[in-house]
């Protein structure tokens, strides 16, 4: 199930929340509908590196969880300081960021969302049923952006 909700009601709310078992057509899914806001904020320099990361998180739920369920979130940050995104499933495994052996087919995923992105994280559910995986990717300074901005390490509620 897709919820876009705007108007927002509350700074800390998505713009957009999506529920849905998550399949092989999933990422380019979401990729299109975070490249339609970060068009929409002037945000497009943002595009590349956002869309990556986004990728690599859903193909996560894909691989690793079950019932490959998962909830995408897309956070646009105050004052255009850029973008969050946080991807949530019911997966135990907590995901690591390896760098793996030079002919290894897989497991940089997390590797790549720290290149990309200004910060990311994983916060795993007080009750053990699963975490949410997040990054942000945030304006430069020399495009508006603050000098003073950091990511946050918490996933919103």
């Amino acid at each position: 199930m897709n919820h876009v909700l705007i108007p927002r009601r509350d700074p800390g709310e998505p713009v957009y929340h999506s529920d849905f078992a998550l399949g092989e057509h999933s990422a380019r899914h979401l990729r299109s509908i975070l490249r339609l806001y970060l068009k929409a904020w002037e945000l497009m320099f943002l595009a590349d590196a956002a869309e990556l990361a986004l990728t690599e998180l859903i193909a996560n739920v894909v691989r690793h969880v079950p019932d490959r369920r998962g909830q995408t979130f897309i956070f646009r940050l105050p004052r255009g300081e850029g973008v969050r995104v946080e991807v949530a499933d019911s997966g135990p495994g907590l995901p690591l960021a390896v760098t793996g052996e030079p002919l290894d087919e897989g497991g940089r995923g997390l590797v790549l969302v720290d290149a990309v992105t200004d910060a990311w994280g994983v916060v795993k559910r007080w009750d053990g049923s699963g975490k949410t995986v997040w990054f942000e990717c945030l304006t430069p300074p020399e495009k508006g952006g603050s000098r003073f901005r950091t990511a946050r390490p918490e996933p919103r509620p």
